[in-house]
């Protein structure tokens, strides 16, 4: 049985409503009446036998198979306008411009570095960078407002996709000069210390608590809250706490011995970095690329 194809004029339209969810906006994107444009999408409704979008005098959102449908639609449009490139004898690549997020610290030291090897990797691949932390990172791949973003942030959004990265190890340290003066061997001890983490829900020192032989046993004198990875690093450089840190990111002040490996028994949890962008998104196949040349540099 033949299955009459959607027309891409169609699917045009039907994109517009689903990256605005006005048909107003739609239609001015598309050059049409909005209520040329309702005919288009009614079309495509009537062809495919499902509602693709609820509307009310007042808000547009997409169903169920409308949100299924959208990153077909862009791939379909996508490939249309291939056809175009293929017959001009034009094959390379399109042009890809992409906002990549990143931690400050891990942007520094692991993107940056390889910013040009990375864009040389893709003809026509153009990455801008932004710097935040993690869940902002992760919000604003959701709102579109940067593409991706590599993170180990966990997430349970659906409408986030990733792909695996470096493997993310921890270390619990503090400097030499303040275990010295002020030990932490027994559980006890920690009632003598500060903590540094990046906020109260203790997003680092959850890898030691998570470890096994870890818990919530130690009892710190004080939590302080400086919000990213890179302060904490230099105030327990400076001796003013204890910190759980990324391994890539304190090893080579631990083989300097600028640092101290707190509890060196108890190995803190790890993570995974993740490229992380919307499952909606149709050009998954650049991330998996982009994803693939990350691998091929180690941590630093």
């Amino acid at each position: 049985m033949t299955v009459a194809l959607p027309s891409i004029e169609n699917l045009r339209c039907f994109n517009a409503a689903a990256e605005t969810l006005s048909f107003r906006a739609a239609a001015r994107a598309v050059a049409l009446t909005p209520a040329a444009l309702g005919q288009r999408i009614r079309q495509l409704e009537g062809q495919l036998g499902v509602s693709l979008f609820r509307r009310t005098t007042r808000t547009v959102a997409l169903t169920r198979q409308g949100a299924a449908l959208v990153p077909y639609a862009r791939a379909a449009l996508a490939a249309a306008g291939d056809c175009h490139r293929a017959v001009s004898g034009d094959v390379s690549p399109p042009p890809v411009e992409l906002t990549l997020g990143t931690r400050h610290e891990l942007g520094l030291s692991f993107v940056l570095p390889q910013l040009n090897r990375l864009r040389s990797s893709r003809k026509g691949l153009f990455i801008n960078l932004y710097f935040g932390s993690g869940q902002d990172l992760l919000l604003r791949v959701r709102t579109r407002e940067i593409d991706c973003a590599i993170t180990s942030s966990r997430f349970a959004d659906p409408v986030l996709d990733s792909v695996r990265l470096h493997r993310e190890d921890y270390l619990f340290v503090g400097s030499p000069a303040l275990l010295s003066r002020v030990p932490l061997v027994r559980e006890a001890d920690a009632q003598n210390h500060t903590l540094i983490d990046i906020s109260n829900d203790l997003p680092l020192f959850r890898y030691w608590r998570d470890a096994k032989g870890g818990g919530d046993r130690l009892r710190f004198a004080r939590l302080w809250r400086v919000g990213t990875i890179a302060a904490i690093r230099t105030l327990v450089l400076d001796g003013e706490g204890l910190a759980i840190l990324p391994k890539y990111l304190v090893e080579r002040d631990v083989a300097r011995r600028r640092l101290s490996v707190v509890m060196p028994k108890i190995k803190p949890a790890f993570d995974y970095f993740r490229l992380v962008f919307r499952f909606d998104d149709p050009r998954r196949a650049v991330y998996e690329a982009l994803a693939a040349e990350l691998l091929k540099r180690p941590l630093q």
